[in-house]
C-alpha cells in the first residue's frame, strides 16, 4: 500500500450495512497500521506478535504474573494447541516459567520469569515511543481519550 492511501473498495461495502460496515473497515485499517509500526519494535526485541501478546497478558496480571494456560487463552487471540507451543517456546528462552500449582496438579500455571518481565517491559516501552508519536499525529488527546473509552465499551460488550 502506497502512502497513505487506503485500497479503492468501490461503494458495495457500505451498500451492506452503511453504519457498520465503514466502522468496521476502519477498525481493520487501524489495526493493519498499528501492526505496521509494531513489527520493527517486535524485530528488534526478537518477539512475534503472538509472543508479545501472551507476555502482554501475564505482565498486565497481578504480581507474580501468573495465570493458567486457560486463562491466557481466553485473553489472546490464539488456539490452544498454538498457545501450547508457544508458551514451551518462550519458556525455552527463559521468558516464562511452569512453577507447580499448590492445588490442583493437573493445572500447571505460566508465570512472567524476570527475563520475561524485563524483556515485554522494554519491548513496550519502545512500542509506545511510535506509538504515541502516530496516535498523536492523527488525533488529539481528547479524541484519544474518547475513542479508547468507545474501544473498551465495545471490548466489554462482548459478542452478541
Amino acid at each position: 500500500m502506497a502512502g497513505n492511501r487506503r485500497p479503492d473498495t468501490g461503494r458495495w461495502d457500505t451498500a451492506l450495512d452503511p453504519l457498520c460496515v465503514p466502522l468496521f473497515l476502519s477498525l481493520q485499517w487501524a489495526r493493519s497500521r498499528s501492526l505496521a509500526h509494531m513489527q520493527p519494535v517486535l524485530s528488534r526485541h526478537r518477539l512475534s506478535a503472538a509472543e508479545f501478546d501472551v507476555l502482554a497478558t501475564l505482565r498486565n496480571s497481578a504480581p507474580p504474573h501468573r495465570l493458567t494456560p486457560s486463562q491466557v487463552r481466553d485473553q489472546v487471540v490464539i488456539t490452544s494447541g498454538g498457545l501450547t507451543k508457544l508458551m514451551l517456546q518462550l519458556e525455552a528462552r527463559g521468558l516464562l516459567l511452569r512453577p507447580p500449582s499448590a492445588g490442583d496438579q493437573r493445572v500447571k500455571p505460566v508465570q512472567l520469569s524476570e527475563a520475561g518481565r524485563q524483556a515485554i517491559e522494554a519491548a513496550m516501552a519502545d512500542m509506545l515511543v511510535g506509538l504515541r508519536a502516530w496516535l498523536t499525529q492523527a488525533l488529539g488527546e481528547d479524541e484519544i481519550t474518547c475513542l479508547t473509552g468507545l474501544l473498551q465499551r465495545l471490548a466489554d460488550a462482548g459478542p452478541p
